[in-house]
């Protein structure tokens, strides 16, 4: 109740207030494919407000131009990887990038204009798809005043997706609320497994894609013909090392804060107070911060790195082979929760994943949430596989203690490296999506059956009801 006041904004105010041209035509009973092919282009509306949606959103643009047979026009909100596929973004993506509930009050008027301009925006480009990614509040609030817009004016309007499923499964009441999202959106691709049965049995259209970082491995040329748990990144250490001028005994530690600048800000100041309890314990070490590719947050973290208790070597995000690179060389990572925890466990690096926030929004998660655990690893297999330290047990002291456990326990060490291979197997698309996109699109083959394509092509032949 009181994230959906605290996001009221005054959404009515919006419905109405541009007129379609008459030669827009309505998309019931037509597939996508058919509609881009009468139209000798596919128009695609693209919203995403934070790094991992940048990432996402990138692969299936680039996807939806290798899979559709003509020209394809992209318009929305994106950061500088979806620029590198042709979006002009509409304003900066981090204007939109806020994270948590009682962290927003400070940006409501903002992002209350970004929405009205991203509204304006899409009407103006009269899309014959709509695609969000991620960052539900913005999101949801967008399709569904595009929704109430074009049926306001007797129009079906263009088709909506939602890629990365709300996280329902985490909070009390949650599959619930999930009801109401089909009255605005047509179709949520899930990335993470069960996700797609709960959401078909609420009235919501779905399709369990697989998850997005089986696509780094892409991205990295080491997708081999084998079975997906067994998937996994090796990269050269020593190189790593020698062009980074990093001692030979060096115990490197890889240090990830999140993406964005409110998240980073805090637990930034965290990590650096442990490393300074951990120096004294561990001689020659060294941080390797992996720095996201936002504009605020590599400022930020620019600024304030020579003032570090150890020495520092700054990572730019968004480059697949340096992260892995930096794993590759590093003892353990110590990290903010989210994706990252999977990207380590592909990795096979082990780490400590840390949380806070505002002790309001703390206090809002204890008494909704109905998880006992935050990192995707514990949760997939419901097991405090991977050490936390949330909330108000997120101290440097904790911190510290945890770390040395893991960098000299290789019963623990191993613990995370077996479990990887759990995780890996459940984060695979089913065998019959995958046998009914063959059917679809005969030049999908393994291993082409990666989340963004799996999207891509569930886009170009979707029949609007």
């Amino acid at each position: 109740m009181l994230f959906r006041t605290i996001w009221k904004l005054n959404s009515g105010n919006n419905v109405g207030l541009l007129r379609l041209p008459r030669r827009y035509i309505s998309v019931s009973g037509r597939a996508v494919i058919d509609m881009a092919t009468k139209a000798g282009e596919l128009r695609v509306f693209i919203v995403a407000g934070e790094v991992s949606g940048d990432t996402i959103g990138s692969r299936l643009m680039a996807s939806l131009k290798n899979l559709c047979p003509v020209p394809i026009r992209f318009s929305g909100v994106g950061g500088s990887m979806m620029s590198r596929q042709g979006l002009k973004s509409l304003f900066p993506m981090e204007d939109i990038a806020v994270m948590g509930i009682w962290e927003l009050l400070p940006h409501l008027n903002k992002i209350r204009l970004k929405l009205k301009e991203t509204i304006e925006a899409a009407f103006l480009f009269q899309p014959h798809v709509v695609v969000t990614v991620d960052s539900k509040g913005f999101s949801f609030r967008l399709l569904k005043q595009l929704k109430a817009n074009y049926s306001q004016q007797g129009l079906d309007g263009p088709v909506h997706f939602h890629y990365v499923a709300p996280s329902f499964w985490a909070w009390k009441g949650g599959e619930a609320r999930l009801k109401g999202l089909a009255e605005f959106v047509d179709q949520v691709f899930c990335i993470l497994p069960n996700e797609e049965e709960v959401c078909k049995s609420n009235g919501m259209a779905a399709t369990f894609v697989g998850h997005p970082i089986l696509e780094d491995l892409l991205e990295l040329n080491l997708v081999k013909d084998t079975s997906p748990h067994e998937w996994k990144v090796e990269r050269d250490c020593e190189d790593f090392r020698s062009k980074n001028a990093i001692p030979t005994g060096a115990t490197v530690i890889s240090l990830l804060p999140g993406s964005r600048l409110q998240e980073v800000r805090q637990m930034l100041s965290i990590f650096a107070n442990t490393l300074e309890l951990l120096k004294v314990l561990v001689p020659e070490l060294m941080a390797v911060i992996h720095v996201a590719p936002n504009q605020h947050v590599e400022k930020y973290i620019t600024g304030i790195v020579h003032k570090w208790p150890v020495p520092a070597l700054l990572l730019p995000g968004g480059l697949p082979h340096l992260k892995y690179d930096a794993f590759s060389a590093s003892r353990v990572a110590l990290c903010a929760s989210g994706t990252v925890a999977l990207e380590l466990q592909l990795a096979r690096l082990p780490c400590v994943v840390a949380y806070r926030a505002h002790f309001l929004t703390q206090w809002i998660i204890r008494y909704k949430a109905k998880i006992s655990h935050i990192s995707l690893p514990n949760i997939l297999l419901d097991s405090a596989i991977i050490p936390e330290a949330l909330f108000q047990a997120c101290t440097p002291t904790k911190l510290a203690s945890m770390l040395m456990e893991l960098m000299h326990n290789e019963g623990l060490r191993e613990e995370q490296i077996v479990a990887a291979e759990k995780v890996m197997r459940l984060l695979y698309p089913s065998e019959r999506i995958t046998n009914n996109l063959s059917q679809q699109d005969s030049r999908l083959r393994f291993p082409d059956f990666t989340p963004s394509m799996v999207a891509a092509s569930t886009i170009l032949y979707y029949v609007k009801p």
